[in-house]
């Protein structure tokens, strides 16, 4: 266990002069509730749990909340941290809830692309997408027992000869086999929120209180991503329907401008979470029925104003922002109806939700002794401050 941290003064106010460097960096880049939404809404969640858990948590509520923006900066230090943000569930076809599988390697398995390369040759192999078909569930065993365990390769390459029971073809007819994931480049945010439960889960079982708080703060974020309508998009930023930029609009200038003043953030006790995988999409197809007003609530007021009276710009640490005038926000804000509220409320009861629900699944152990979580990720942040983003900024 790690030594409790002792910041000085000086300390203290470059840690703010930081945070605040930090929000202007994540808010103009558009990330989802913003450095700001992030940790507000992981704070508040701590004071939903029971008196047995808050004593964990409580202490550690300072790590909870700052490193709430850990999973975007960690997007610069890795390719495949991105997708876990998103899922564009809109690409899957004018059905994608009944379509798309819940079950992950169900998933992959239906849109991947199985690739037999014969010298200078290639041959994709065709096969019954439906998931009770046998081709389909030997497909579903390669899956499984050979590619989620190197998934964070680019394109992992096989041997054909260690493949032939999983797939239709003779050793002679292929010298190496590839395996294309379609489905994950369009985000996987409902199965790494399940992913994520487990690992809490397991931390608890552990009684690792280092890492019951990592992954408790990382699971908030992906949380709050999942009820951002934005998030379950193809048109993440508005870039298919001319409307760049509604994304920082939505997430972080209209909680920036209101959250503070006109928000209730407290929303009750944590409960009991029966069915996670349904209530991880419920909450993705939730997000998602709000996407359409969104987007055309901001439609209307973008055609109504003048161009000059929808930017302004401020002043921020010696630096000149273009943001979207007071005015203007608080029209957007008005016409969604408290959506934005709404949302952030949600994300709040969620995560608490989730919290308490892995807790209850170890065994409700308990934490007499708890020491402050102060370690920082020092190969994230040198990767974050380098400024190099992989994959898309939103």
């Amino acid at each position: 266990m790690m030594n409790f941290l002792k910041i000085s003064i000086s300390k203290t106010r470059l840690l703010i002069v930081y945070t605040s460097i930090c929000f202007l960096i994540l808010s103009s880049f558009g990330y989802a509730w913003g450095f700001y939404g992030h940790r507000k809404i992981n704070e508040m969640a701590v004071y939903c749990l029971p008196g047995e858990m808050i004593n964990l948590f409580k202490k550690n509520i300072e790590y909870i909340s700052q490193h709430a923006v850990d999973p975007d900066k960690r997007r610069y230090a890795t390719p495949f941290e991105a997708v876990r943000h998103y899922i564009d569930i809109d690409h899957w076809g004018d059905n994608p809830f009944e379509d798309v599988p819940r079950n992950y390697a169900e998933a992959v398995t239906k849109y991947g692309i199985c690739y037999l390369v014969n010298g200078v040759d290639s041959t994709i192999l065709d096969f019954d997408q439906s998931l009770e078909s046998k081709s389909f569930q030997e497909r579903k065993k390669f899956i499984i027992n050979n590619w989620l365990p190197q998934r964070y390769e680019e394109m992992p390459i096989y041997l054909c000869d260690s493949l032939i029971k999983y797939f239709d073809f003779k050793s002679n007819q292929c010298s190496q086999f590839l395996f294309e994931d379609v489905f994950s480049t369009f985000g996987i945010l409902p199965y790494e929120l399940e992913s994520q439960q487990r690992k809490l889960t397991d931390a608890f079982l552990n009684k690792d209180a280092e890492k019951i708080i990592r992954v408790a703060t990382d699971i908030g974020h992906y949380i709050a991503d999942a009820h951002v309508p934005l998030h379950t998009t193809e048109n993440y930023n508005g870039q298919m329907t001319n409307q760049d930029g509604i994304h920082a609009f939505w997430e972080s200038r209209l909680p920036e401008l209101f959250a503070d003043s006109e928000y209730d953030f407290f929303v009750g006790q944590a409960d009991y979470v029966l069915d996670k995988k349904s209530f991880f999409w419920n909450i993705v197809e939730e997000s998602n029925r709000n996407l359409q007003k969104v987007l055309d609530v901001e439609m209307k007021i973008r055609n109504e104003y003048d161009q000059d009276k929808q930017y302004c710009y401020e002043e921020r640490l010696d630096a000149t922002i273009r943001l979207e005038c007071s005015e203007y926000a608080k029209e957007y804000h008005e016409l969604l109806g408290g959506m934005v509220e709404d949302r952030m409320r949600g994300s709040i009861k969620s995560i608490a939700d989730c919290w308490y629900t892995a807790w209850v699944d170890a065994g409700q152990p308990d934490f007499d002794k708890v020491e402050i979580i102060s370690e920082e990720d020092e190969i994230v942040n040198k990767a974050f401050d380098l400024g190099k983003i992989f994959g898309r900024k939103h």
